[in-house]
């Protein structure tokens, strides 16, 4: 049996951060409900069209749910959801700034009537303090709590390929949601999960922020490198390719210089004997490595800092890692349904003896409506009425 079996989530969620805490509730068992705008959906579906007509964002993001159609601003639409609610363990929500409360959606309102609820607001920056009313997207959070200043090379900070705020958000959603579960078991009581994507993002940062805060200026924005350990980052093949490597120690640099640099003297040099002095001197560090390497190819430098027990990688590309030999091997490929056929889909990440992680259909819009209504108690008739009148 997955482990939440039993559940039932009912989701008014868009975009990334609920869907993507939603779905992993979905992979351990739960019932999830998402709620979406009739005939448009969550707006996520028509971010791209690039998964044979799908969105690759939405793909990823909501397999195994079941689509309810909506229109939450209608008396009729809000008494399908409050019927929902009644009948559900957990109750999230991502709308925009205050919303929730207009819709009489709040958490003291819900949890009034529906003590062992357990209702997640997930929003950019909570409902108290000078930025309760700012909307907040991925890119704006990734620049608010400082990760463009930290990211990308000394002329051009950069935001980072995927969307880690609302990654972050979700992930905390998702573990928040688990944790009230667990302390309900023990209590009998639900409560409120709140979750920011700004001190999500926030929490991700510390390392960035006790490092400027203490030593008063913040890590340098260094491109694919690390910012503050060197050698950790890439070097240039002879073949014109990149290698990832990293050092955590000095024994690591000691072994590095003398079986992959050919160099044992270099690691007792007292300019380069300490990873202070290194980093003051990169790029000189860099130099010396990039000559040795000109004379090998990629596969030859792996294979030394190998043999050598040096941390190191490829700088893959996408297309690169969809046919990663490490995947394959593990065997850890799906295939789930969707309105547009079979999809890949990789098995999430944490792997338990006793049971694999449920792989159900990417819902259609709505595909589900006539279900969930009948199943609350809603008669043919009337459920072609709420259609009629653009209630779902």
């Amino acid at each position: 049996m997955l482990p939440l079996k039993g559940i039932t989530v009912v989701s008014l969620e868009q975009a990334v951060a609920a869907p993507f805490a939603s779905r992993q509730l979905a992979d351990l068992g739960a019932r999830v409900i998402k709620i979406e705008r009739p005939k448009v959906g969550d707006f996520a579906r028509d971010y791209d069209q690039t998964v044979k007509g799908l969105s690759s964002h939405f793909v990823w993001l909501n397999r195994s749910k079941e689509s309810l159609t909506l229109d939450v601003k209608q008396a009729k639409a809000k008494e399908i959801l409050a019927k929902l609610i009644a009948r559900a363990d957990v109750f999230i929500q991502n709308l925009a700034p205050g919303a929730a409360q207009r819709l009489g959606l709040g958490a003291d309102a819900l949890l009034e009537n529906h003590p062992r609820l357990i209702v997640c607001d997930i929003s950019g920056y909570g409902d108290s303090g000078p930025y309760a009313h700012k909307k907040a997207y991925d890119l704006l959070v990734q620049s608010e709590t400082g990760v463009l200043s930290v990211t990308g090379t000394a002329d051009t900070p950069s935001k980072v390929g995927i969307s880690i705020a609302d990654i972050a958000t979700g992930m905390y959603a998702y573990s928040g949601i688990l944790t009230a579960l667990l302390q309900r078991e023990k209590t009998g009581n639900g409560g409120r999960v709140e979750v920011t994507m700004f001190e999500a993002l926030g929490e991700w940062m510390n390392y960035p922020l006790y490092y400027a805060h203490f030593g008063g200026a913040a890590p340098a924005r260094t491109g694919p490198d690390h910012a503050t350990i060197v050698p950790y980052g890439g070097y240039r093949a002879g073949d014109g390719k990149n290698v990832m490597l990293g050092l955590q120690n000095e024994r690591e640099w000691a072994t590095f210089c003398d079986k992959v640099l050919g160099q044992p003297s270099l690691a007792a040099d007292p300019r380069y004997d300490s990873n202070s002095k290194r980093n003051d001197r990169r790029d000189e560090i860099a130099a010396i490595i990039n000559k040795v390497f000109s004379s090998l190819t990629t596969e030859q430098v792996v294979e030394k800092l190998d043999a050598a027990g040096i941390a190191n990688a490829r700088m893959n590309t996408p297309e690169e890692v969809w046919n990663h030999a490490q995947l394959k091997a593990r065997n850890r490929w799906r295939k789930v349904g969707s309105p547009a056929g079979v999809i890949p889909a990789l098995l999430p990440p944490a792997t338990l003896p006793d049971f694999e992680a449920r792989m159900d259909p990417v819902p259609a819009i709505g595909e589900h409506t006539e279900r969930i209504l009948a199943d609350i108690g809603y008669r043919a008739e009337e459920i072609a009425a709420l259609r009629a009148s653009a209630a779902v």
